[in-house]
This record gives structure tokens, sequence and C-alpha cells, in this order.
């Protein structure tokens, strides 16, 4: 018989998305908009969110999607017909949204390996004036959003995990094996923003990211601010910012693999220079490696993050990047994102800065992908403060703060 979490468990979960992670962590409100987005895969997940929706007084929207034709629909259509999206429908949804939950699940990790990346790649950018929309709503702070994922054995054998297995790594990095996972996700963020200030207040000019599989340069720039912990995954452990992409160089190899567009791409490798990607290789699905970074400014990085392995319960590949790029383990993890920068991570407000500021201080924001690609493997990260003084932050995969 294949495994399924217990209604207890689901219920703590819904709670944790609904009560805890919206409204960067004060959960929702009386009577906002709550759209919830899942496919049949996750369908025992749809009664506990709609539950904690109603139980604080709100309203839920359900987007529930069947799975299994996007496949059907790429290899179908024409590419005008992959290109049309309602701009109506989608621009009318951010506008009643109040919050966006979506639930990640698959029955078929593979369902769109082999189609043309060209045709995925148009659909993602004739997607992006909805992305736009939502992201300009979410920084004038009148929308916030979370992610989830309900595990499927599609997903586990994809990890070499019993479906079991899996479920106990999201139950333990969401911290479900508590009697109040919210109390502990409370504790876990005031820990992450005493980091988070500290970050903040040192004046970073420059990092430098040394170890056997790295050797890169991240420069900061100006009016940056480290962020994290706000809910805005569950799980999350990453504390990221995005950085001054003209000022990346050097080379990077990523021990752990991702998935993209129903394909599992591994054994990346990227040279920087002058902050362009000029080199790039994968042991496995290279062409659609190179196709991903051929998209418009998706050569130039987007975020920089560290996750620190005292927060982290995560200790297997999960095949999922919600996931992957949390994890812990023995050096915790470091990713890049290759693509759309986040405007949150500007200091101040993000609300009324024009596109020529944002392009003058070197945020990579005309992007329509953003591509995050993770390494576990053991590094030292040393910044160069406007002093001139060095300082280790990251060792062990642990903040030195």
């Amino acid at each position: 018989m294949s495994y399924k979490p217990t209604e207890e468990i689901l219920k703590k979960y819904a709670d944790v998305l609904i009560k805890f992670a919206l409204n960067s962590g004060k959960g929702i409100r009386r009577d906002e908009v709550v759209f919830l987005q899942l496919s049949e895969s996750a369908k025992p997940m749809a009664q506990h969110l709609m539950l904690s929706v109603l139980e604080r007084g709100a309203h839920p929207i359900i987007h529930y999607f069947p799975e299994e034709l996007d496949r059907f629909f790429f290899e179908n259509a024409s590419m005008k017909q992959i290109c049309y999206f309602p701009k109506k429908m989608m621009l009318a949804r951010v506008a009643d949204a109040d919050h966006f939950v979506a639930i990640v699940s698959e029955s078929d990790k593979h369902e769109l390996e082999g189609v043309d990346s060209r045709k995925i790649l148009a659909r993602n950018k004739a997607a992006k004036f909805y992305i736009d929309a939502r992201n300009k709503k979410e920084y004038e702070g009148k929308m916030t959003w979370t992610v989830g994922l309900y595990g499927t054995e599609a997903e586990a054998i994809e990890a070499g995990m019993s479906l079991k297995q899996y479920w106990n790594q999201i139950i333990k990095a969401c911290f479900l094996d508590f009697k109040n996972p919210i109390v502990k996700w409370k504790k876990v963020v005031s820990r992450q923003k005493i980091i988070l200030n500290k970050l903040n207040t040192l004046k970073i000019k420059e990092l430098r990211v040394k170890g056997e599989d790295v050797d890169l340069k991240i420069k900061l720039g100006e009016k940056r601010k480290w962020v994290g912990g706000d809910g805005r995954n569950i799980p999350s452990f990453e504390l990221f910012t995005s950085p001054d992409w003209r000022g990346t160089e050097g080379w990077v190899r990523f021990n752990q693999p991702l998935y993209r567009y129903g394909t599992l791409i591994s054994g990346v490798e990227l040279e920087f220079k002058k902050g362009v990607v000029v080199k790039s290789k994968a042991v496995k699905n290279e062409k659609l490696l190179r196709d991903m970074i051929k998209v418009e400014n998706a050569d130039k990085i987007g975020e920089f993050s560290l996750t620190d392995k005292r927060f982290s319960r995560i200790t297997k590949f999960m095949a999922e990047t919600l996931y992957d790029e949390n994890v812990g383990g023995r050096y915790g993890n470091f990713h890049i994102a290759l693509g759309a920068a986040y405007k949150d991570c500007f200091k101040g407000s993000p609300k009324n800065v024009k596109k020529r500021t944002w392009l003058k201080l070197g945020y990579n924001i005309d992007c329509a992908v953003h591509t995050d690609i993770m390494s576990t493997s053991d590094r030292i990260v040393t910044a160069t403060l406007e002093s001139g003084r060095e300082r280790v932050i990251y060792k062990g995969g642990r903040f030195q703060i």
C-alpha cells in the first residue's frame, strides 16, 4: 500500500502555509482573498488548505488543474497558441488576490523531457507580464505568496527514496513533527533575522566564494540588502541577495542536479567574465542548459544564496528546487540563480524605483526566467568590506557572524 501522510500532518502543513507563511510570517487576515493553486496529485491537501483559510474568516479560491496535459499541449499547439495568455483574466486574478499559495506536486517528473525547449521558454516569456504584475503588487505591499511541496511516488523515486522516506524529509523540513510547527517556525525566523541584521550592517562590497568546486567573486553593489525567512517558501532556510551582476567573475562547479521543464540537468559548470557566462557545460542535458542561458539576460546572475545547516533539517537530495536550495547536511549549501533578480533585495522601498535606476544599480530585472543551481560542497565565503577589511562570513556550512 502506498504511503500517505496522516490527516493531522496535512492539517498542520496547511496551517503553516496559511496561518504562518502568508503575510510575511503573520498569516492571513479576515476577509482576505487567497488563491490556492494545486494539481490533482496534491488533492489530499485541498480540503485542509481550504479549512485553514475558512478558519481565519478569509475567502479561498481554488485553482485545481489536471496533470499530464502539458506535453500534449506543446506537441500539438502552434507557436502562436503557445505564446497566448489570457491577459485580462490573469491580470484580474492578480487584482483580486491578497495571497497566492502554490503546491508543487508531479505525477511524472519527466513529462516534458524531449519537448523542444524553445517552445517551453517561449511560453515562459509570454507569461512574463503576469509575473511582473504579481511582483509589482507584492513590492507595493499588497500581496504575498508561498509555495509548498506535496510528495508523490514519482518525486520519491526520482530522489532515490520510498514515498515514506520522502515525506519524512518534508515533515522534518517543515517541523510538522512538532506539536505546534508555527511556534517552531517563528523561533527559526527570529534566529535568521539576527544573522540578517548582522549581514546588513557589515557594509559588504564584495564576496569571494572559495572551495574545491568554486572560485567566484560576487559584487554586492549599492543599495543591497540580504533577505530571507519571510514565509515566501516553505521550507525556507536560505538567506540571499540580488547582487550587481556586472561584478561576477570566476568559475563554479555544481555537485547537485536540477530539474527544469521535466528534464534533469547534472554536472553543471559555469565560468563568468565581466558578469556574463562565457562558458557553460553539463554532464547531462547540456543543450537544455545552453538554451536556457540563451534567453535574454539569463547569462547573468540574479541571486546569491547561503543556507546555514543549523536551521535546515533537510539532509537528502529531493529532486525539487524548493527543497534542494534549502538543504542542510554537512556543509549547508550555496546557490546562485541565473536570470531575474529580486527587487525586494533593494535597500529601501522598491515601489517607486524607475527602470533606469534598477539598470544603473546592476539589478538583472529584464529576464523571463530564474534558474537556481545548487552546490553542497565545502566552501568558505569571505567578505571584503567597504573599509577594505576582509572577514569570513560563512565556513563549514554555517554563518560566522
